[in-house]
């Protein structure tokens, strides 16, 4: 997937107007973007229109319009779009109870290590999880993670193929499987690949 250059964003002026049909779209788009994996944890992948959407908003949340503000986004924010051989998601361990949440987060030390994709007739692919920096303590894990799942050509290709896709979590304190995803969700990612 090709990363957003300034030239694919809108003016701050622009989105202005744009923003409630953009916002629209994305929404729709992310409903076939989102994996639960229990009552609370879930994938959220991300592709350029996801990415994009992050952008536009920081840069009007933050009323940035020069250059090398812009650039600086986009710095940020393009690593998480898909390279045609692999996903990458955000997992979230949703929470809103804040003392529920904050037992939870320490009883799932590691869970980030123990999130899973699996493509038919292959092993599950573990990801490379919060590249940017560490989000975990010997107190608790954090509520939120930045995954990348790496895949063999072998794997692309049985994706392209139609083979089914899975998704999983096996951790001591938490365990869930969606089996096979829904052909909304499979198509979504099969897009990411190219």
């Amino acid at each position: 997937m090709k990363k957003l250059a300034r030239d694919d964003l809108y003016s701050l002026e622009r989105y202005a107007e744009v923003r409630p049909e953009f916002r629209a779209r994305v929404i729709a788009h992310k409903k076939n973007r989102r994996v639960p994996l229990g009552a609370r944890a879930a994938l959220y992948f991300e592709d350029a229109l996801t990415v994009q959407y992050q952008v536009q908003e920081m840069l009007r949340i933050e009323r940035i319009f020069e250059a090398r503000g812009i650039q600086d986004e986009l710095d940020v924010y393009n690593p998480m779009i898909p390279d045609g051989g692999n996903w990458k998601a955000t997992f979230m361990l949703e929470y809103t109870d804040e003392n529920e949440r904050r037992a939870a987060l320490a009883k799932l030390i590691g869970v980030e290590k123990a999130v899973w994709m699996r493509v038919a007739g292959f092993d599950p692919v573990y990801p490379i999880s919060n590249e940017d920096l560490d989000r975990s303590s010997d107190g608790k894990t954090a509520s939120v993670h930045f995954m990348r799942f790496e895949l063999t050509p072998a794997m692309v290709a049985a994706v392209n193929n139609g083979a089914a896709i899975s998704a999983g979590i096996d951790h001591p304190n938490l365990q869930a499987t969606l089996s096979p995803l829904p052909a909304p969700l499979r198509d979504a990612l099969a897009a990411d690949l190219g």
